[in-house]
This record gives structure tokens, C-alpha cells and sequence, in this order.
């Protein structure tokens, strides 16, 4: 069953959001993810969103693909910048239906 990681992101500081962007991109293909939205402005429909979050949404084949990418030493060194480049609500979840 997939399973997807979604983030809700504010850039802090964009010359090492470009750099975490791009180790984080390899990291995913490494352990088969893909993206499906990448840096997108969401529209709320109900509810508020911030206007300068960015919504980021992976697929992974399983949840423990997704949790092994996220403990993985190539994600690390993009984990690493993720202070001083971003603020972030991560979340995992499986998908299909309950």
C-alpha cells in the first residue's frame, strides 16, 4: 500500500532551501519515492492556509520505504539544512481507503 509524506513548508532562507531541495530530490529517487506536488501553493477551500507555506507531497511503494528514507544517511546531510532552511509540518500517512 503507498504511503505518502506531506509537508506543509516555509522558506527561511532560500540559498539553503536550494541546496536542501536538491539532496532531498536525490534521496527520494534513491529509496523509490517520487514526488507528486513539489514547493506548490495550495488553495484553501476551508479552513486557512499561510500564504507563504508550501505544500510537498511524496509517494513512497510502503510506509517502511517512506520511514527508511527518512532515517537514511543520504536524507541526512539534506535533514541537516532543514533548520535554517525551512519551517515544517512533516506527516506520513498510508494511503488507500479505511
Amino acid at each position: 500500500m503507498p504511503a505518502y509524506v506531506i509537508s506543509e513548508t516555509t522558506v527561511l532562507d532560500e540559498e539553503s532551501a536550494r541546496e536542501y531541495r536538491e539532496l532531498a530530490a536525490v534521496s527520494v529517487e534513491k529509496h523509490g519515492g517520487r514526488y507528486l506536488s513539489r514547493g506548490r501553493h495550495p488553495e484553501a477551500v476551508e479552513g486557512a492556509w499561510p500564504d507563504e507555506a508550501l505544500l510537498i507531497v511524496l509517494e513512497f511503494p510502503d510506509m517502511e520505504t517512506a520511514r527508511r528514507w527518512y532515517a537514511s544517511p543520504e536524507y541526512a546531510e539534506a535533514l541537516a539544512l532543514r533548520a535554517t532552511a525551512l519551517d515544517r509540518r512533516l506527516l506520513f500517512v498510508e494511503g488507500g481507503a479505511a
